[in-house]
């Protein structure tokens, strides 16, 4: 038999962080992966001689998108 009363609260919703300290952490990530990214994007331009499919603006916001949230999660 399920016992009802585990869940008799309703679960509280997930609090978001202040917009300003997530556009802080997500405009310091990016510049980090902006610069990581010219490094990388760069090299892989001279050693290859082909275009990366996401310029280095592309890859780091995707970095960015990715990695700010998850400082957050915590």
């Amino acid at each position: 038999m399920a016992d009802y009363t585990v869940n008799m609260m309703p679960r509280p919703r997930a609090e978001r962080a202040q917009r300003w300290e997530y556009r802080f952490y997500f405009s310091v990530i990016f510049a980090l992966a902006l610069i990581t990214g010219l490094i990388t994007w760069s090299w892989r331009l001279a050693s290859t001689g082909r275009m990366p499919a996401l310029g280095p603006i592309g890859r780091a916001l995707a970095d960015a998108h990715v990695i700010a949230p998850i400082i957050f999660r915590s």
